[in-house]
């Protein structure tokens, strides 16, 4: 697919990877929405980039629609959907409220859920779209500490899988992107809890979203060599995957974190949750 004057519509994209990725294809020549809780942020990012912002609570199919809407009067007929908005809790499992634990299913993945139906309601007269849905490597492999949001995650892979066969003779196409720690808000505090595995930063996850599109690639990790990891886990005993995690220290998530570098994540995590009710 060919960029230039292409629509492409990006959720979460105020900041971090969302504004990386709205960047990146704007330098294609791509005429970009971006979409935020935030709406002044997602204005303003817009403004840079000479494409459209606005208001999107992903949790919402009427705040999405209404999103996609005025993104397509102003830009043209969405070609690209990047669901990219999501949020990730930290900490003991038990010790979660509810409130935290359905913000998360509400953002990252009933957000993604909407986001594609509306998406292919809208390219299948077309035949022709693409939709990406931004995972994480949590999405394949369990991280103690971690334990809703790598369910959110998980759930993302298979629903993305699922539309990539359903779809696949109907010009759309799917893609998971698979990113390992990055440097964003997100990751916050988890400096103390590094399992070894490198970081990347916003612009490299960007720049794979925009390969995936470019080569209709179906998942992608970030870094690549991660994918990897993947096969490990269906050919390797349990036993061995076990103590593998033990030397690495697998739970490092759970006692490792600067919780004072996290306070202000949180905070804005919490206060989606209290608009949720």
């Amino acid at each position: 697919m060919a960029l230039r004057g292409k629509t492409v519509v990006i959720t979460g994209a105020g900041s971090g990877i969302g504004l990386a990725t709205a960047t990146a294809f704007a330098q294609l020549g791509a005429n970009v929405a971006i979409g935020d809780v935030d709406a002044e942020l997602a204005e303003s990012a817009a403004q840079h980039l000479a494409g459209y912002g606005g208001f999107v609570d992903v949790r919402c199919s009427a705040s999405f629609e209404a999103f996609l809407t005025a993104a397509e009067q102003a830009l043209g007929p969405m070609d690209v959907l990047v669901n990219n908005a999501g949020i990730m809790p930290t900490g003991a499992f038990h010790k979660e409220s509810e409130d935290i634990t359905d913000t998360q299913i509400a953002v990252n993945l009933k957000g993604v859920i909407v986001g594609s139906k509306l998406a292919v309601k809208r390219m299948l007269p077309r035949r022709d779209g693409h939709i990406v849905n931004v995972a994480s490597m949590a999405g394949r492999l369990a991280i103690p500490g971690l334990a809703v949001y790598c369910a959110t995650k998980f759930a993302v892979v298979g629903l993305t899988e699922s539309l990539r066969e359903e779809y696949r003779d109907h010009g759309i196409y799917f893609t998971s992107i698979l990113p390992a720690k990055v440097t964003t808000e997100l990751a916050a505090g988890t400096e103390g809890a590094d399992l070894g595995i490198p970081s990347s930063s916003p612009e490299e996850v960007a720049q794979a979203i925009v390969k995936a599109v470019l080569k209709q690639q179906g998942e992608v990790a970030v870094p690549s060599y991660l994918g990897l990891l993947n096969g490990m886990q269906g050919f390797a005993p349990k036993g061995v995957l076990r103590g593998i995690r033990r030397i690495f220290n697998d739970q490092r998530i759970l006692h490792g974190l600067d919780e004072k570098a996290r306070q202000g994540y949180n905070q804005r995590i919490k206060k989606l949750s209290d608009k949720e009710r």
